[in-house]
């Protein structure tokens, strides 16, 4: 997707600390400013999710944006989220070069294995692609991020939810006071500065968006036979959805078969 963020796009900052004497990454974020970029996608596209779904769509593009602010900055990933009961995928997925997230949630023709499963696939510049996938229990889903973190990446984090939509994960770093962080309370969150010596790190942002145009989904389309295409654009237009967040864009059959022609033209004959 594009690498260009619009300037009309609300930043999330992350701020980056270091727990001294406690070994700990902390990370934290106020997300009432993605949070509205997040509904104007849903009015833009029409779309609508009920209020418990909602949520979870909500914290897990939190908790991605959250991750990748821990992580090296040439890093990216896709989680899918599949929750047994209520039966769904999330898909949540970012990247901090730049700083976006973006997901949606799928909730027809999803696959029931009778558990839930985290699924996690993580990109990084010149290094191999890698991906795990862990069961978890329950349905809620900063506790399945917690989960993910303990049994794949073999690290004890804790995500705290506080008021006016901030938010905070720890992390545990080589030789952590691992007792300390499994018994903080979210009371003690907001005055840790005063209880604890933090050394802030750096400062990252990030915004909701995908980066996705009609013109980017037609590789998908690309794919499909003469018949399936003569289908979709039966009345002379296509009504594609993006994968990543469900946004929605009607294109003319022209414009694709000019994007075609273009690719034509740019590739090379064989020789």
């Amino acid at each position: 997707m594009s690498q260009m963020l619009s300037p009309d796009l609300s930043a999330t900052e992350i701020r980056c600390y270091f727990v001294r004497k406690r070994n700990c990454l902390l990370v934290r974020g106020r997300f009432s400013p993605m949070y509205m970029d997040y509904y104007l996608h849903l009015m833009q596209h029409g779309i609508k999710h009920p209020d418990r779904l909602d949520q979870m769509l909500k914290d897990g593009f939190t908790a991605v944006a959250l991750h990748l602010a821990s992580r090296p900055h040439d890093e990216g990933c896709a989680w899918t989220i599949n929750i047994h009961d209520p039966l769904l995928n999330i898909f949540v997925t970012g990247n901090t070069i730049p700083g976006r997230v973006t997901g949606r949630l799928f909730t027809e023709d999803v696959k029931d294995s009778g558990k839930s499963l985290f699924i996690s696939q993580t990109t990084r510049t010149h290094m191999q692609n890698r991906q795990s996938m862990i069961e978890f229990q329950g349905n809620d889903v900063l506790a399945a991020v917690e989960q993910f973190y303990t049994q794949s990446e073999q690290r004890l984090t804790r995500i705290f939810r506080l008021p006016d939509e901030d938010f905070v994960q720890i992390s545990a770093e080589p030789d952590a006071d691992e007792e300390w962080l499994a018994n903080l309370t979210e009371a003690e969150i907001p005055k840790l500065d005063e209880a604890e010596h933090l050394t802030l790190l750096e400062t990252r942002s990030y915004v909701f968006d995908c980066g996705c145009t009609a013109d980017r989904m037609f590789p998908m389309l690309s794919r499909l036979s003469e018949e399936d295409l003569g289908y979709i654009f039966e009345d002379g237009s296509a009504t594609i959805t993006c994968p990543r967040c469900a946004a929605i864009f009607r294109t003319p059959k022209a414009d694709f078969e000019a994007w075609k022609s273009r690719q034509s033209a740019q590739t090379p004959p064989l020789s």
